[in-house]
């Protein structure tokens, strides 16, 4: 009964993940940015097709061509940087948290003026997320089973509580920006205010002055 609870729960546990796909030229890098905590484990899966002119359509593949692969920190370290095939799995750990940039770029050796073929690219990222090795766990009696599951589980809850202090911390950040920028804002409506009052009393002033001198009043 233990062990189908467990089950239910890592079936139905949320995880974090970004799936997409975009546009890039045969020698063209993209790049997309990914916030992600500090001591979280990232894994991305991609697939490449190659654009047919005689089809007109992306082929299901792109043999022969690898795809490099940089992940840069927020603090500039260079976490990946791996030439791979046309289809794969990279991953890394953040040691900071903040934006990190994930670049793309194929090994394409023709020139860019000859390279005009269009790629497509497939990218599944997950954020936080580990991965059971079901045929480990069921060579394990029972109660492994369930210890498995259950340390599974409490990486998981860890990561949620990562995300959860990060989530606080960005907040902290935008809280104290906004009551700077407020504060900065009344400042300046009250340095406006007081040089419009000036302004007015100069002015209330120089109009006396002419008055007097040319004895209208």
């Amino acid at each position: 009964m233990k062990s189908k609870l467990i089950g239910f729960l890592m079936n139905f546990w949320i995880s974090f993940s970004l799936a997409l796909y975009f546009h890039i030229g045969e020698r063209e890098e993209k790049c997309i940015i990914e916030d992600i905590p500090s001591d979280t484990l990232v894994v991305g899966n991609y697939k490449v097709q190659r654009w047919d002119i005689h089809k007109h359509d992306f082929l299901e593949s792109a043999p022969g061509l690898g795809m490099f692969v940089t992940v840069t920190s927020p603090t500039g370290e260079v976490l990946l940087s791996k030439l791979y095939g046309p289809q794969g799995t990279f991953s890394f750990t953040s040691h900071f948290s903040g934006e990190h940039i994930i670049c793309f770029q194929s090994n394409s050796t023709r020139f860019a003026v000859t390279a005009r073929s269009k790629l497509r690219i497939h990218l599944d990222i997950r954020v936080g997320e580990h991965f059971l090795d079901e045929s480990a766990i069921q060579a394990k009696d029972k109660v492994n089973e369930v210890n498995v599951r259950l340390e599974h589980l409490i990486e998981q809850i860890h990561h949620v509580t990562r995300e959860q202090d990060y989530e606080r911390e960005r907040e902290e950040k935008f809280r104290k920006t906004s009551e700077e920028t407020n504060s900065n804002i009344l400042w300046w409506a009250i340095l406006q205010t007081l040089i419009l009052i000036s302004v007015g009393i100069w002015q209330i002033k120089s109009l006396r002055d002419f008055f007097i001198s040319k004895k209208l009043v």
